[in-house]
């Protein structure tokens, strides 16, 4: 026999979670399923801190952090709890750097974000923790912030469940069926379930969720590493006297001001090997942490010694842009992927993931084009698409 629901999500980090609240809201009966516990620290939305921004690189995905302010601010009037903390972002780019910070400047002007251009000197009178190279330019958003990571997940969690979805763990999906006219058969942990509309968030996993539908995609995924660093004087580096910043050039580097401890968290982005999700290991990379501590060593010298290292995976399509769409020839299964650069949407996403199955868009002040995420565009169906990450 199995339990019958109007719509499955499968994978309860932060892109699920936010689905299953956002259809529990809309007052239909919503199962989600996690293979791990809930609030795990195996895929990407662990940890305790992540970056929000109106600074991109298109217009739209401008018009997408619109979206995601609004969103964010709703999650936490429903919940009563506040989970960003404006700190104002810096963009930072050497001369001739990979990343032409044009296109941002250039993007959030189209969709009218207020932004500063700054010169090195200007930089460093305002924020004298930084040393830059001759020639560094940069680019100031007030609205930047960070966000609760591990805690909106859980705030997502007591949501969804508030509104009536139930939530199990430790229910690994070991088949997925489409049984045409009569839904969606997932079978997790043991148990049967069948559902009208299927919602797979299943990040590193996602090949093994699909591969039941007959479907794949072009996913690969990349064991990354973020490091918290204590400066000697935590205070220089508190939210408010430094904001959270990003290195535009390869390698691109970032980092956040301290946030609920007395440490500076750093990374590189998007510099990892692929593994298996299945089989990564968890112990640090001490070639990658000494690439960072060297960079930071010269860019915000008084960051201090590394005090500890996290590691996370990025399940990245070849453009890294994201994964938002219906399958093809399979409308009744919707798929969310963040390639890495996904948390700040986090709401934004659980409501389109379910304006998709549901067919009924919800009331927003922002539209948004889903256009460019597709799972029928050139980079997830053309087979010699070149991959490139860097955004």
């Amino acid at each position: 026999m199995s339990e019958r629901y109007e719509y499955v999500v499968i994978g309860l980090g932060a892109l699920g979670s936010a689905a299953a609240y956002e259809l529990a809201c809309r007052g239909a009966r919503v199962l989600g399923l996690e293979q791990f516990e809930l609030g795990h620290v195996r895929g990407g939305s662990h940890d305790h801190s992540r970056i929000v921004r109106h600074s991109y690189h298109t217009p739209g995905y401008v018009r997408l952090t619109l979206a995601a302010y609004e969103d964010w601010a709703n999650l936490e009037a429903a919940s009563g709890e506040q989970l960003l903390t404006p700190t104002g972002g810096l963009d930072l780019a050497p001369p001739d750097a990979a990343i032409p910070i044009a296109d941002y400047t250039s993007s959030m002007a189209a969709v009218g974000v207020s932004f500063e251009e700054l010169d090195r000197d200007a930089i460093e009178s305002r924020w004298p923790q930084f040393a830059l190279p001759d020639g560094t330019v940069g680019v100031y958003q007030q609205d930047a912030a960070v966000v609760a990571a591990a805690r909106s997940v859980r705030v997502l969690h007591d949501q969804a469940r508030a509104n009536g979805a139930e939530l199990r763990d430790n229910s690994p999906v070991t088949a997925v069926r489409d049984l045409g006219a009569a839904g969606i058969e997932v079978e997790a942990g043991g148990s049967t379930y069948r559902c009208r509309r299927l919602v797979v968030c299943a990040d590193a996993w996602t090949h093994d969720v699909l591969s039941g539908l007959g479907q794949q995609l072009p996913l690969v995924s990349t064991l990354e590493q973020v490091t918290y660093f204590a400066p000697e004087q935590a205070e220089e580096y508190a939210v408010g006297r430094l904001p959270l910043w990003i290195w535009q050039d390869d390698p691109s580097f970032y980092g956040l001001p301290c946030f609920g401890e007395p440490t500076v968290k750093a990374a590189q982005d998007c510099g990892g090997p692929v593994v298996s999700p299945d089989d990564r290991t968890f112990d640090p990379d001490l070639e990658r942490l000494a690439l960072l501590a060297d960079f930071l060593g010269r860019t915000l010298p008084g960051a201090g010694p590394a005090q500890r290292s996290v590691r996370c995976l990025y399940t990245l399509a070849p453009d890294r842009d994201f994964v938002l769409g219906l399958l093809p020839g399979n409308d009744a299964v919707a798929v969310g992927l963040g390639c890495g650069h996904g948390f700040k949407f986090t709401p934004t996403f659980g409501r389109l993931l379910a304006d998709l199955v549901t067919g009924e868009p919800a009331d927003t002040s922002v539209e948004v084009d889903l256009t460019a995420f597709r799972l029928d565009r050139p980079a997830l169906t053309e087979p010699d698409y070149v991959a490139h990450w860097l955004v």
